[in-house]
């Protein structure tokens, strides 16, 4: 597994970066943008929560750049994953990433990827051409305690392109059971035989999204452009298509406009509903991204999805979702857990890379058979500053800070030993409260202050998707015990 230190040792600099943001609109939306990845000061911290999500956005932090098309699963024991398209340019192996969270989903840490280099076979696929600079848009899917990872390569603004599948019996990392083992091509594109009506109908093939009906049999919807979205029928325990899948295979979505600018489906069901979730518009354009989620519903697994106003997405309906606001722009890539949807979009506040993808989360919430998303943006304000502490020797430091802001700010902690200078993730244990009139406070403690701590600073910030506040430093002193002086 690579190390996070080599993942960030990039030779791309900032102003590349920023050169790419402002020029990417000339890439067709199947393009990824090459941005560095980058550290920031609130990493490798534990914000750790007492409370319930809300319905809304959902703020994280910690290591949450550079995600494209997450794929997101929560494991029995609660830890959160998401697997992420790879590195352009074949950096650090340009192959699928992955990322884990400890505390539902709030702080995220980077775990790799998921092989050293792409597969020999697929730049066999590919010989005498241009070979794919990465794997894209991961999907995963648990079967029967196997873990199904589709994945995604194709040459640049083309459909000569194929999904393939890779097989694990975990997702942690430090499990010595831990191996992707690649299981080869799923399918490919240019494909033919899916309409005698129409011989040259055929997708994309990449963007793979995994369902079950409601007797268990699986389903793959794929597409990207072309002629949109289509369902594949599989089987299990191989996770591939069914003999002669493509008379089986539905086009489900088709916007019949110029380009027809539809991906990402996601195909998931609740309540005698199959409703499918797509990206409509131009993703990878920085500010100029105008991609958006949109979703429609179906009886039947096979269609057809109609949106809230009863059109069909074969022929231009899609309810929109979610699009961009406040600092998140171009929103999608998405897939669905739970009432959990994960999404990529282009951080504009982001100052040492604006527009780089990052991850972003939103707790749906239900009305009327629909799913629901908040939208609100609330810049993070303080409501109470922590104040200096005194302890005694191996007493326990309480320090308490609340913020308001909409999607509910997070707190990260930090010190400082050199009077401000320089400032790390505090060593501190965490929790947090909510109050009924939507007050966020954050409580850090530091369980036995040390003769060390005499004179440590600390501070909190509070941050959402939108913005973030920081209060002023506060100070730590350190009494020595009864009958000891200080050194």
């Amino acid at each position: 597994m690579t190390s996070r230190t080599k993942l960030w040792s990039r030779s791309a600099s900032i102003a590349a970066v920023l050169a790419l943001a402002l020029t990417s609109a000339a890439l067709p939306a199947t393009a990824e943008p090459k941005v560095p990845a980058q550290t920031g000061a609130l990493t490798q911290q534990s914000a750790a929560r007492s409370i319930d999500d809300l319905v809304g956005g959902k703020s994280v932090v910690g290591e949450t750049t550079p995600i494209h098309d997450p794929a997101l699963i929560i494991d029995d024991d609660g830890t959160w994953y998401v697997y992420s398209t790879g590195l352009l340019a074949r950096e650090n192996g340009g192959t699928i990433q992955t990322w884990s969270s400890k505390d539902e989903g709030t702080t995220w840490e980077y775990r790799g990827t998921v092989w050293d280099e792409i597969p020999a076979w697929i730049d066999e696929r590919y010989a005498g051409g241009v070979l794919p600079e990465n794997l894209w848009a991961p999907e995963i899917y648990e079967n029967d305690g196997i873990y199904y990872l589709y994945y995604s390569a194709s040459q640049f603004g083309g459909n000569n392109s194929l999904t393939a599948l890779a097989t694990n019996t975990t997702l942690n990392p430090d499990d010595p059971d831990y191996r992707w083992v690649d299981q080869g091509l799923v399918v490919d594109s240019p494909v033919t035989g899916l309409d005698p009506n129409n011989p040259g109908k055929t997708f994309n093939a990449i963007d793979a999204g995994i369902v079950e009906d409601a007797d268990g049999r699986p389903y793959m919807s794929i597409g990207s452009f072309w002629y949109g979205i289509f369902l594949v029928p599989l089987e299990w325990p191989s996770g591939k298509p069914v003999e002669n899948w493509q008379s089986q295979t539905v086009n489900i979505a088709d916007r019949f406009i110029p380009g027809n600018p539809i991906e990402a489906p996601y195909i998931m069901q609740r309540d005698g509903y199959y409703y499918l979730f797509t990206s409509f518009d131009f993703c990878c354009r920085g500010a100029d991204s105008t991609y958006k989620i949109a979703v429609a519903r179906s009886e039947s697994i096979t269609g057809p999805y109609l949106d809230k106003q009863g059109r069909d997405m074969v022929g231009g309906g899609g309810t929109i979702l979610m699009e961009s606001h406040g600092a998140m722009n171009g929103l999608g890539g998405q897939s669905v857990f739970g009432d959990y949807l994960a999404f990529h979009y282009y951080d504009r506040n982001n100052t040492a890379a604006p527009y780089i993808p990052t991850l972003g989360l939103q707790k749906m919430g239900w009305e009327d058979g629909w799913p629901t998303v908040d939208q609100t943006v609330e810049l993070p304000e303080l409501a109470s500053a922590p104040q200096s502490v005194t302890v005694r020797d191996g007493h326990k430091a309480r320090f308490v800070a609340s913020a308001t802001g909409t999607p509910e700010p997070v707190a990260v902690w930090e010190s400082s030993d050199d009077d401000g200078a320089t400032w790390q993730v505090a060593d501190v244990t965490q929790r947090a409260e909510r109050s009924d009139d939507g007050t966020y406070t954050s409580v850090a403690e530091v369980k036995k202050a040390q003769p060390a701590d005499d004179g440590r600073l600390f501070r909190a910030t509070f941050s959402n998707p939108h913005g973030a506040v920081t209060t002023d430093p506060v100070e730590l002193t350190v009494e020595p015990k009864p009958g000891k002086g200080r050194k």
